[in-house]
């Protein structure tokens, strides 16, 4: 229980960016599906754009601390190898 009002504002921060970052990730998760929808489709041209989509999100989200920098790498080239791999 916040008492001062330091920690009340504190707690209204926090609350107000646990929202936004929560945002954020979806979004990020919800452009990951995309390229996995694609990739299930079986088309490559638009696999490679929905991962073109995906690549600066991933990247943005990196800046803003919403997730590790190795995540997103890892995303990415997995992602990668598999677009790869439906375009041969």
């Amino acid at each position: 229980m916040a008492n001062s009002p330091q920690a009340r504002k504190r707690a209204r921060q926090n609350d107000k960016r646990r929202l936004h970052n929560a945002s954020l990730r979806s979004f990020m998760r919800t452009k990951l599906k995309h390229v996995f929808a694609a990739l299930g489709s079986g088309d490559a041209s638009a696999a490679k754009a929905a991962l073109d989509e995906a690549v600066p999100v991933l990247d943005r989200m990196v800046s803003k601390g919403i997730i590790e920098k190795n995540k997103a790498a890892r995303h990415k080239s997995r992602l990668n190898a598999k677009v790869k791999a439906l375009a041969s």
